[in-house]
């Protein structure tokens, strides 16, 4: 009896975590650049002198899906969307270098230009400040260019690089902060040739109408693995019962 019970449990938990995947990615599915997470389950079996009949279930964040979100046009010089699988380099709260494909970008009020987490850019030689009263320029190769308002004829001047970084041959995974980092540790090179689309950023690749049919299948899973428990009670019951009327008789 325990090892249906076990076994519909662990199904259970596994229903529920990808659930909470499922709402993460309906949660961000108009951030930009946002890759969807992808929940992976595995069975179980636990080990043992007995007959390995037990297998539970295991569901856990694998991966991210990798596909390209679509490009929009904004119009704001400061949003850019990278091509490719490039990734544009940012700094985490640890102040450790990370990656993300979300490129509304914007200057805060010290100059540090940072992305829409609030994560500021990487340059050639680390965070990215400009001058703060600038208007700000960028070109298809992320060089950034500020233009003195005051005098908009002079030639404008190249403030930093953002560093695009090449994916290609490196194994990168998807933190619980929503940044990608390289898997061992390290950082990725960047790509000199990279082009980015400038007054335009790409959305989130989650689809709406796929996360109602996963989030309709794994209730549906959870409801059968609810049932498995109610079935396992009954036939606790139904037990008891016999060997009552076996003593009494």
């Amino acid at each position: 009896m325990d090892r249906l019970i076990y076994t519909a449990m662990s199904g259970m938990t596994d229903s529920m975590n990808r659930q909470r995947v499922i709402a993460s990615n309906m949660a961000n599915a108009q951030t930009v650049g946002f890759r969807a997470d992808m929940i992976a389950s595995t069975p179980v079996t636990l080990k043992g002198p007995a007959l390995e009949a037990r297998a539970m279930s295991d569901g856990e964040v694998r991966s991210a899906d990798m596909t390209p979100g679509t490009v929009s046009a904004t119009g704001n010089p400061l949003d850019i969307a990278m091509q490719g699988t490039d990734m544009m380099a940012v700094q985490a709260n640890d102040g450790t270098e990370v990656y993300t494909r979300r490129g509304d970008l914007s200057v805060s009020p010290t100059g540090v230009l940072t992305n829409g987490d609030g994560l500021p850019v990487m340059g050639n030689g680390g965070p990215i400040t400009v001058p703060v009263d600038a208007k700000l320029k960028i070109g298809p190769d992320g060089t950034i260019l500020a233009v003195d308002p005051t005098n908009p004829n002079l030639q404008p001047s190249v403030v930093d690089k953002i560093k695009i970084a090449s994916t290609a041959g490196s194994q990168i995974a998807k933190g619980l902060d929503g940044q990608f980092r390289v898997v061992g540790g390290g950082i990725l090179p960047a790509d000199d040739n990279a082009q980015v689309s400038v007054a335009a950023l790409e959305g989130s690749n989650v689809s709406a109408s796929q996360v109602m049919v996963d989030m309709l299948q794994a209730q549906r899973l959870f409801d059968i693995r609810t049932k498995l428990l109610s079935t396992a009670k009954d036939m606790d019951q139904s037990g008891t019962s016999l060997l009552r009327q076996s003593a009494g008789s």
